[in-house]
């Protein structure tokens, strides 16, 4: 078994020697009753406002597509990795997607389109290998607001997130421990819930596992490991910490717009340094990171992208057939949580690239924006790292129970 593939070994130990053989749930939490019991919500009761749901069919459930991905070596050898779900999960991972409806309005409908589609299928679905998955669908503030001068409202995305919470808690939770994931927007509504919600009861504080929050620019008080805004969570600094958050931005190494203090994310504020925690090295330091590249694209998004690589190969004539719809390059990135010169805090992403092997030389990862840096890969370059610290915290929480 190559290392690579290393990454499941701790997901399998979780999902075959933790799981509750009757209906996995685990009362041994300081005993407190749910906030929100006998809650029901209108919209999240029905089954279609979900695009991941233990309740949904296979051919429904987004965190059920196929997620098998080709290997390709750095001599240009491959190997099919295979991505099995959990039979019988034992915890709970709750995600919120970015900023990526195409809707026209300001906010976007109950609806979900090819964009949300492509994205539950590129930042959660792959956590279904230790995770009961569920993703609502929200009125997200949409893509047109960042290129229009379309007006979003916040408040309704918000109150949509907060909604299918409770539906989660009051209806499908019983007892069990939750991890929340989310990018940009969703992470932000996430950081949101877990200050006004999550922190202010016993019950939903003693079972949040962790929280995987990554592309939105969290801080900590200068001096402190507490993240800016809540009262109590701090960052993950071990594998097996739980109740804390591990969140990043990345920019490629040696962006300019870092630099020069530009970088739309990462950047301090008054008395608050900008958060960084490299799911590959919690301790610190330089590690490999194992990303999952998508083969297809997102046709909303894709003429905003710099192409950059056309796939893992440097050249299509004689390169093996991809037939899987991902595929990944072992040690050919880097990553290590870094400081530009004007204070930005950011996972600083190497290529470990070599012109004279077969694989290519670069990957797509910024837009047109170029101040974004990396962000719309921002888990796609760490996406195994996550998934392998993720079942690890979900273990560590489990135990403790």
């Amino acid at each position: 078994m190559h290392k690579f593939l290393k990454v499941l070994i701790p997901i399998i130990a979780l999902t075959t020697a933790c799981s509750d053989s009757n209906n996995n749930t685990f009362t041994e939490s300081p005993v407190t009753e749910s906030p929100f019991t006998d809650f029901v919500s209108a919209t999240y009761s029905d089954d279609t406002a979900w695009l991941c749901h233990p309740q949904l069919t296979e051919a429904d459930n987004v965190c059920k597509s196929n997620l098998d991905t080709t290997i390709v070596f750095a001599d240009g050898s491959t190997e099919i990795e295979r991505h099995v779900n959990a039979d019988d999960p034992s915890v709970d991972c709750f995600y919120v997607y970015p900023t990526v409806s195409a809707d026209e309005a300001g906010n976007s409908d109950l609806e979900a389109n090819a964009e949300e589609i492509f994205t539950v299928q590129n930042q959660a679905a792959r956590y279904s290998s230790f995770c009961r998955m569920y993703a609502p669908v929200y009125r997200q503030v949409t893509v047109s607001v960042i290129i229009s001068d379309e007006d979003g409202d916040g408040e309704l995305a918000y109150g949509d997130v907060l909604d299918s919470f409770k539906h989660y808690i009051s209806n499908e939770n019983q007892g069990r421990g939750y991890m929340f994931i989310g990018h940009s927007q969703g992470a932000g509504h996430l950081r949101r819930l877990i200050k006004e919600t999550v922190e202010q009861d016993d019950y939903l504080r003693d079972r949040m596992i962790a929280a995987h929050i990554l592309g939105s620019s969290v801080r900590t008080a200068e001096g402190t490991n507490i993240v800016s805004g809540t009262q109590a969570t701090e960052l993950c600094l071990t594998e097996d910490q739980t109740g804390c958050m591990v969140t990043y931005v990345s920019y490629r190494e040696g962006d300019p717009y870092v630099a020069d203090g530009t970088g739309r994310f990462g950047r301090p504020a008054e008395n608050e340094t900008g958060a960084c925690t490299n799911p590959a090295a919690l301790t610190g330091g330089s590690a490999t990171l194992a990303p999952y590249f998508p083969i297809a694209s997102n046709p909303q998004l894709e003429a905003f992208i710099i192409k950059r690589a056309d796939g893992p190969f440097a050249t299509r004539e004689n390169s093996p057939a991809i037939t899987t719809p991902f595929y990944s390059m072992p040690e050919f990135l880097s990553g290590e949580c870094a400081t530009g010169p004007t204070g930005i805090s950011y996972l600083k992403v190497a290529v470990n690239s070599d012109p004279a092997d077969p694989r290519a030389d670069d990957f797509n990862g910024e837009m047109i924006l170029q101040d974004w840096g990396l962000h719309l890969v921002d888990m796609t370059v760490a996406m195994g790292n996550l998934v392998q610290l993720g079942a690890l915290q979900a273990e560590a929480w489990l135990d403790r129970q």
